[in-house]
């Protein structure tokens, strides 16, 4: 990410949780272990009480790889409903382009035609399947999430507030490295984003794991999305994809025959 003067000026850390991102990566880590004893015990509340939407919302947002940045629109920042008002706000020609996009990597369900048609009410479907998982699943942990994005939070302010927004950058280590005028990130594919004045809103998540996310519309407002610390510290270790017993606990949980589908998806990655 490369930066100007105008840029480092612009730089914030986004006020809270973000509760669409935070949506959006809680897919992830259903079909994965990170070992925490907090998270296992959301993952079975989370696919017990949630299951209704996760087929739909497991074919949006797949394990690894793409997913589309309409799903995590800049008003979420104001909460859920605003986010899901952007949601279905989205111009039908970003839909397609998307949703196209997504079904590069991977193919999509029949139904996914109507949300790139921009079909009313194939994204009221939608919008009521992320509203519906948000509060049955992601909702009952927000207590934890916000204690630990408001700690990361923190951290980072008071750095900002002692040294300035370069010395806030140095503080996002080790999946992050300052080097004036660049924001070097680990990140999956080589890619450089020029931030051409418009400033970087940082948003520290609770269900990140791994490396850090920015969406991949580069005119869209930048932001970048990394696993919140707890007391300054990187949350436990490596993330890795569920397998064995781990997995045969995904169509116990979300029974019958679509469980079995999700979960021979997640075993070959797809």
């Amino acid at each position: 990410m490369h930066f100007t003067a105008q840029d480092l000026a612009r730089t914030r850390v986004a006020d809270g949780a973000d509760p669409l991102w935070e949506t959006a990566l809680s897919l992830h880590s259903l079909r994965i272990d990170r070992t925490e004893p907090a998270l296992a015990a959301w993952r079975r509340h989370a696919v017990r009480h949630g299951p209704g939407p996760l087929p739909t919302l497991f074919a949006l947002v797949p394990l690894t790889g793409y997913f589309p940045d309409f799903l995590t629109p800049f008003a979420s920042q104001h909460g859920v409903e605003p986010g899901l008002e952007a949601v279905m706000s989205t111009p039908r020609q970003r839909l397609r382009a998307e949703l196209t996009r997504l079904s590069g990597h991977r193919a999509l369900p029949g139904w996914a035609r109507g949300i790139a048609e921009g079909e009313p009410a194939a994204l009221r479907r939608l919008a009521r399947g992320l509203r519906t998982y948000h509060h049955l699943a992601v909702a009952p942990a927000w207590p934890r999430i916000a204690q630990r994005v408001g700690a990361d939070r923190e951290l980072r302010r008071h750095a900002l507030a002692q040294s300035g927004v370069e010395a806030m950058l140095r503080t996002l280590g080790p999946l992050m490295r300052w080097r004036p005028p660049v924001l070097e990130v680990g990140y999956p594919v080589e890619r450089e984003l020029f931030l051409q004045g418009r400033g970087l809103v940082l948003v520290p998540s609770y269900f990140s794991c791994g490396h850090p996310l920015a969406l991949v519309d580069d005119a869209l407002p930048p932001v970048l999305v990394y696993p919140a610390q707890a007391d300054g510290q990187a949350e436990g270790p490596r993330p890795r994809l569920y397998g064995g017993e781990a997995l045969r606990e995904v169509p116990a949980l979300l029974g019958g025959r679509v469980g079995t589908r999700i979960a021979a998806g997640i075993r070959s990655g797809g």
